[in-house]
């Protein structure tokens, strides 16, 4: 299971690079998602996989017991995708307004700074 997650996030991190490098900023905002994803994937993976053990302690006990699931990358990962749908929301709002200014998303083409 840790071997697909890593190819995983071996192909997500390579489509993401793959998107940043196009000419197109509506795919760069998708690069720069997918790049998000991945890392968030790397964080799950790294943290270990640990299934149906969640992080309880009983009653009378001073700790967890072993190989339990830790919710610190889960928290981390949780917090990780709200920011990054505010980053992609407000880029695309950004893409929105210069595609109406400048009337192209080709990099090459936007030489001007000057709008109108």
């Amino acid at each position: 299971m840790t071997l697909l997650m890593a190819i995983s996030v071996a192909v997500l991190f390579a489509t993401g690079v793959f998107m940043l490098l196009r000419r197109s900023i509506v795919k760069l905002v998708i690069g720069l998602a997918l790049l998000g994803h991945g890392a968030n994937l790397l964080i799950y993976t790294v943290a270990g996989l640990v299934r149906g053990r969640p992080p309880l302690v009983a009653a009378g006990q001073s700790a967890a017991p072993e190989g339990f699931s830790d919710p610190l990358p889960a928290a981390l990962i949780l917090t990780a995708i709200v920011i990054g749908f505010a980053i992609v929301s407000y880029t695309i709002v950004l893409i929105k307004r210069v595609d109406q200014d400048v009337g192209t998303d080709d990099l090459d083409r936007m030489t001007s700074t000057d709008c109108g």
